[in-house]
Formats: C-alpha cells, sequence, structure tokens
C-alpha cells in the first residue's frame, strides 16, 4: 500500500508523494500514514466514527514522535493518552492532519492553551459565548434569520433573490474547498476524476457570483418565483435541521453545564470579559461540551476546576452518546473513573490497554515481575545444566568416550532448542506450531523483559536548617480576615497550628478562604481579630497557582530570559554549575536550560523551573497550592515520593484527590492489584529512611474551617452528594 503524507499548506494538507521533499510548516510537525483505496473513498464520508490508522508516522522539528505506529479509536469509547507527545497527536487529528480521516468526521479539540475569544464582544455574556461556540448552529440560526427577514419585506421582491443567491453562494464556496481536498487528496485516475470535477465548479463558482452582483428590477417574473420557491425550500431544510439538533433547548443546555461547572447566574449572564482567567477557561470546556462532535478532545480539561465540578464532569461525560472521548490529564482518580481504555505512547508506537492507567501500571509491574523471575528461574537451570555437560564431555575426552561426547554434544542442542518461553499464548505450556509460527532460528521465542519509561525524578534538599529552639512553625488562633472594602469577613474563626515536619491539606470551592488562609500562614495578611504566630526562624516556600504565569509575564517581558538565567537570579548565590544542578534535580537538563527561551518552555517545564527557584534551600514549610496543574502524572508521582522524605513541614490545596492523598494521608503511589505498596519494584531514587508523619485535612467552607475526620474520601462524598443535588436540579 502506498503511503502519502499531507502536505500542510492550508488546514488538512495537500498529498506529496515524495518525502524528501515535504514542505515543513512553521511548527515543524510532519505526518505520513498508509491508506488504501478504502480509505480515499472513506474521505468523503464517514460510515462509522471508528478511526483506524495504520504505519502512522509524526516528525515533530526533525524528532520521532511516532514511527509506523497504529492509531485506533473505537466508536464511543473514552480513551486517554499518556505520556510525551499527547497533545501534538490530539492537535494532528483536530487538524485534519493525518491521511485516512474522514472529512466530514466533526472533532474539537479543547487544549489547556485555548484562547478562542472570535466569539465574544465587550456586551457578550458568558451564556452567549457558549451558545455561539456551536457555529453550524450559528450558521443555521443566522441564515433562516436572512431568509425569513427577507420574505417578509413587501416593499423590496428583490430582497429575497439577493438572500437566497448569497447563501448560495456561500454553501457552493464551502462545497468547493472540500472538493479542493478531495482532490488533493487523490492521485491517478481517481485524482484526474476529481479534478474535473474541481474544475466544473471553478466555472459554477464564477456564475454564482456573477449571479450575486448583477441583481437588478430586471430580473423576470419567473426567476422571481422559481428562486423564491428555492428560497422557501431552504429555509424549510434549516428549520428541520434546528429541529432535529433540538435547537430550541440550546439554551437551556447550555446553561445547565455552565451550571454544572460551578458558574453563578451572575457570571452566566454577565459579560464573558469579566471573567477570571480561571472561569474563562471553565467558560471554553462548557463550550466544548455544549457542541456535537464525532471525535471529543479534551487536553487538561480539569485545571481550574474544583472538586464539586470535577465529578460532575465525571458523571456528565460517563453520559455522552454517540461520542468518542479522547482525554489527556494529569488526574489520576478522574482518569481512572471514566476510562474505558488508555493509549500510551512510548518507544514511537501506541500501546493500547483496555483498562485504566493504575490498572495498566499494575499489569505493567507484574509482566516486569513475572518475566524476571522466569529469567533467573531458566538461567539458572542453563547454568547448571551447561556445567554437567561440560563436566561430562570433559570427563568423556579424557576417557576417549566418542559415545559419551556424542551424547554430551546431543544434550547441548536440546539446551538450546529448548531455552526460552516456557508458557504458550494461553498460559499453558509452550507449543512450537501454535506459539511461534513462520522462520525462526530458535524452536522458542525469547524471554522479554517489558520495560517502563524511566520515571521523571524530582530532587531537592531533604532537611531544613535547624530551628534553634523548639514551637511550631505557625499558629493562627481564632482568626478573621476582611479585605479592604469588604462588607463581611473572607474567614473567620479560623484556628490552625503547623509543628515542623507537618503534614496538612485545605480542601473546598474556589473563592471559600484557602489562599486567605496561606496569606495569613506566611504573614502576608495581617489579621481583623485573633492572633497569627509565626516561628522566629521560620523559612517558608509558597508555590501559588498563579506562578506559571507570573513566569509567562517574566519571559515575555524578557524574551532571552532562559531557565538558568532565571535561576541564577533568583539565587545570586549559587554558581551555574549549581544552578544546573538544581534545576536538573527537576528534570531540566543541558540545553534545555540555557538554550530554550523560558516562552518556548511547556506548562510542566515552567512549573519545575518555579520549583526548583522555590528549593534549591529546603524551606521549614513548603505550601503548594494547585501545584499538580502542569505537571504530567510521572513527575507528580516523583514529586510525591520526595515529598514523602522531605522532613519539613507541607501545607497542600489541591482539588487533586490522588495527590491529597499520597502527600498528606500517606496512601502509596505504588499500588499493586491488592492495594500493598509496591515501591522497593520502583526504581532506586535514593530512598531514606524517614517517613512523613500522616496529616491532616480540612475543609475550608464560607470562611470556616473544618476537620475532615476521614481525610479527602469524606470531603469527596461532601462534594458528590452536591454535585448530585445540582444535578437533580437541572433534570
Amino acid at each position: 500500500m502506498p503511503r502519502q503524507t499531507l502536505h500542510p499548506k492550508s488546514k488538512t494538507g495537500a498529498i506529496s508523494g515524495n518525502a524528501s521533499h515535504l514542505y515543513v510548516p512553521a511548527d515543524g510537525i510532519v505526518v505520513t500514514a498508509q491508506q488504501s483505496r478504502f480509505h480515499v473513498d472513506a474521505d468523503l464520508s464517514a460510515a462509522s466514527l471508528e478511526i483506524d490508522i495504520k504505519d502512522l508516522s509524526v516528525t515533530v522539528q526533525n524528532r520521532d514522535l511516532l514511527q509506523h505506529a497504529h492509531l485506533r479509536l473505537l466508536e464511543g469509547r473514552r480513551d486517554f493518552l499518556i505520556y510525551e507527545g499527547k497533545s501534538t497527536l490530539l492537535k494532528c487529528i483536530a487538524e485534519q492532519r493525518i491521511p485516512g480521516l474522514p472529512l466530514n468526521l466533526r472533532t474539537l479539540l479543547l487544549s489547556q492553551t485555548s484562547q478562542s475569544k472570535s466569539l465574544t464582544s465587550p456586551t457578550t455574556t458568558t451564556l452567549e459565548y457558549v451558545l455561539r461556540s456551536d457555529t453550524k448552529r450559528e450558521l443555521a440560526l443566522s441564515d433562516s434569520s436572512l431568509i425569513q427577514k427577507a420574505l417578509e419585506d413587501t416593499n423590496n421582491p428583490l430582497e429575497i433573490i439577493k438572500v437566497y443567491r448569497k447563501l448560495r453562494h456561500a454553501r457552493l464556496s464551502r462545497d468547493f474547498e472540500r472538493a479542493k481536498l478531495i482532490a488533493e487528496r487523490r492521485s491517478g485516475a481517481r485524482g484526474w476524476d476529481a479534478r474535473k470535477v474541481l474544475n466544473k465548479m471553478e466555472d459554477e463558482m464564477l456564475a454564482s457570483e456573477l449571479s450575486v452582483t448583477s441583481i437588478d428590477s430586471s430580473v423576470p417574473a419567473t426567476t422571481l418565483e422559481e428562486e423564491t420557491r428555492l428560497a422557501v425550500e431552504m429555509l424549510d431544510d434549516l428549520q428541520m435541521y434546528l429541529e432535529s439538533t433540538a435547537a430550541s433547548q440550546s439554551s437551556v443546555n447550555a446553561r445547565g453545564i455552565l451550571l454544572g461547572l460551578r458558574f453563578t447566574d451572575d457570571k452566566i449572564d454577565g459579560p464573558f470579559s469579566a471573567l477570571s482567567g480561571g472561569w474563562q477557561t471553565r467558560a471554553l470546556l462548557a463550550a466544548a461540551l455544549f457542541q456535537k462532535t464525532d471525535v471529543l478532545m479534551l487536553d487538561e480539561p480539569t485545571n481550574y476546576l474544583d472538586l464539586p465540578s470535577i465529578i460532575w464532569l465525571e458523571h456528565h461525560l460517563q453520559t455522552i452518546e454517540d461520542t468518542t472521548l479522547v482525554v489527556v490529564t494529569h488526574d489520576r482518580t478522574f482518569a481512572d473513573k471514566i476510562g474505558t481504555d488508555l493509549i500510551v505512547l512510548r518507544e514511537q508506537k501506541l500501546e493500547v490497554f483496555e483498562g485504566t492507567q493504575t490498572a495498566w501500571e499494575v499489569e505493567k509491574w507484574k509482566q516486569i515481575r513475572r518475566m524476571t523471575k522466569m529469567k533467573e528461574a531458566q538461567d539458572k537451570k542453563v547454568a547448571h545444566m551447561q556445567q554437567t555437560i561440560d563436566n561430562n564431555a570433559a570427563a568423556a575426552k579424557r576417557s576417549g568416550d566418542d559415545k559419551k561426547l556424542k551424547q554430551a554434544a546431543s544434550r547441548k542442542k536440546k539446551l538450546e532448542e529448548r531455552t526460552g518461553m516456557e508458557v504458550g499464548l494461553k498460559g499453558g505450556r509452550f507449543k512450537l506450531n501454535r506459539d511461534l509460527a513462520g522462520y525462526h532460528l530458535t524452536n522458542r521465542a525469547e524471554i522479554e523483559i517489558p520495560t517502563m519509561d524511566k520515571t521523571a525524578v524530582v530532587r531537592f534538599p531533604l532537611d531544613p536548617p535547624d530551628l534553634r529552639f523548639p514551637g511550631s512553625l505557625v499558629a493562627l488562633e481564632n482568626v478573621a480576615y476582611r479585605y479592604p472594602k469588604a462588607k463581611q469577613d473572607q474567614v473567620t474563626g479560623i484556628n490552625l497550628t503547623i509543628h515542623p515536619g507537618a503534614r496538612v491539606g485545605l480542601c473546598g470551592l474556589n473563592g471559600s478562604g484557602k489562599s486567605t488562609i496561606i496569606k495569613l500562614c506566611i504573614g502576608q495578611f495581617k489579621p481583623r481579630v485573633g492572633s497569627v504566630t509565626l516561628h522566629s526562624r521560620l523559612k517558608a516556600a509558597y508555590f501559588s497557582q498563579h506562578t506559571v504565569e507570573e513566569l509567562e509575564v517574566l519571559s515575555a517581558a524578557n524574551p532571552e530570559l532562559t531557565a538558568l538565567s532565571h535561576m541564577q537570579a533568583s539565587a545570586p548565590e549559587l554558581t551555574e554549575q549549581e544552578a544546573r544542578t538544581t534545576l536538573a534535580g527537576f528534570g531540566l537538563q543541558g540545553r534545555i536550560t540555557s538554550d530554550v527561551p523560558m516562552g518556548s518552555l511547556s506548562g510542566g517545564q515552567r512549573s519545575r523551573v518555579a520549583l526548583a527557584s522555590l528549593l534549591y534551600t529546603p524551606p521549614h514549610l513548603l505550601i503548594l497550592d494547585e501545584v499538580t496543574t502542569h505537571l504530567d502524572s510521572d513527575t507528580i508521582i516523583s514529586l510525591v515520593d520526595t515529598l514523602k522524605e522531605f522532613k519539613g513541614a507541607v501545607l497542600v490545596v489541591t482539588h487533586d484527590r490522588f495527590f491529597m492523598r499520597c502527600v498528606v494521608e500517606g496512601e502509596s503511589a505504588h499500588e499493586d492489584e491488592d492495594g500493598s505498596d509496591e515501591d522497593e519494584d520502583y526504581e532506586d531514587t535514593g530512598k531514606g529512611t524517614y517517613k512523613a508523619p500522616k496529616g491532616t485535612v480540612y475543609r475550608v467552607s464560607k470562611g470556616n474551617m473544618k476537620i475532615m475526620e476521614r481525610g479527602m474520601g469524606q470531603y469527596e462524598e461532601i462534594a458528590e452528594k452536591s454535585s448530585k443535588k445540582l444535578m437533580e436540579g437541572l433534570s
């Protein structure tokens, strides 16, 4: 079968048969795939929503992301992507860069960096923004409105002709663009036919454009009558489409999604431009959920969502029908709750696993342990048998017994033939004719031990400096705080004591007062009532959820700023080598630290730069406010492991249930199928003997703080009830 490459000058690109003369777009992404006549036929219409692309290769800036991979997305499944290159693959699908994707396949990508402002004006409400995001629906509403208005204009009978011809020309233009894509994708005789169709449509386009610009009072009455009839038929078709898509209920559906994401009526009916960055991100998510698509791709959809919103999103995604869902997320619990399949992008291939990421990791480590034990046992057995054969052969040579020499040679041959896999494909005894088809040099397959990608390593100094005298790090007693010009307190009656080495977690809705409590703990705010006592030698490090945004502002003001130069500016006492070593502890090494501008780094890389600049010397109190937002799953697990060894106190604010349970409540980040700790099977990261104490989780609600006796699980139950009550109200 021929390989075809999309030439990405246009949205989808044109085919180039010579890979050595590929046009490389500005983003450096080149995509090739195998196509058969079946795939070419499928370009016209998709009988199924299934995506099945073989021999897929993706190159980014001359670096191979995928090589001869098989991409298959089954209709109605909920797939999760993990490991490097996920967002690039989603981008290629969304922009129709992959040959073999049907042209009429409706795809939608919500990226964590999406900034769609073209649908807004200063007066556009959040509800209107979500409604306008469905461009097909908006176009149908606009076209039907134009026709209705023209039909009602009895003073100007030519108005309906102008409107009809204008809309007809717009439709023909869209059909023409699609015909261009088909002609670009085809070659040979089929390509010749497609280009003949395209040439014919070019003539129709010229005639249509002329008809739009040449309307005057001399239009024959028969033409006026005929085109008026056609305009009425067009209006009927538009109204049937709007009825079939329940357009009359669109406003109700859009409002329901916004309410599910915890928008208040004031925010829904207020201007979109007045929303903060986090709430605009929620509105983007609402717009993606509102639209009807065949393939919905969500890149980090839980960013900036509180736990009730995340739980509502879990339920909502589980109810979506006739849509293939592809998700990239760092939230392990969210992924495990709604995922049906896992797509692992590793070693330039796509590996599909039916189950969750946690189940995949458990199964992978079980395979590694099983195959390792099998190979060790067989190596030991082979070594013993080989020693016996060698001894018999030596004895036979000394005695000159040719018969025993032949016997030793025969045993050696049998040993070589029987070395390898002892278990068949179905778990039974190995059979050559069933389990090793084809021509091979040995009678059994070699024992191959599966590999896991090297886990990201997060390392920083673990021992804070001596406090010299005992005492609590932070003590808040009956504290209340009110923002200037506010009519009521943001928080009140807060009592919190943080001792050295303690683990404390704060959970609650956005805006409930968690950040206010943090700023009271570090002395940034002074209480209106009560007292705040800080240890005189306290050194605190505060990672805010806005830290990455601050680095983006810095990099925009100084385009030449790199991770290394920022590190040296943040810690002038460090030498260049010490600064590089610190950054390497967060997975940032080599040229990426000194040659790549900060503005070109990913959100996760900028997060690691921020952490490095905070933790090059260990603090007594480390405050992490939504630190997982831009980090990938492997980095989060490595951070969890290191925080368990950290001897300072940790205050965590997060909606990530997995992170809270591991860091504050002491659960293991690595479990087998029985829930037992499997840390010993993971790569050695230099673990010490220190074990952080189990901490306390507090819920902040309406300015008050209450201990969750059963930890994050208790708060999850509260959020589940809140989300369920909201869904019942919406129904």
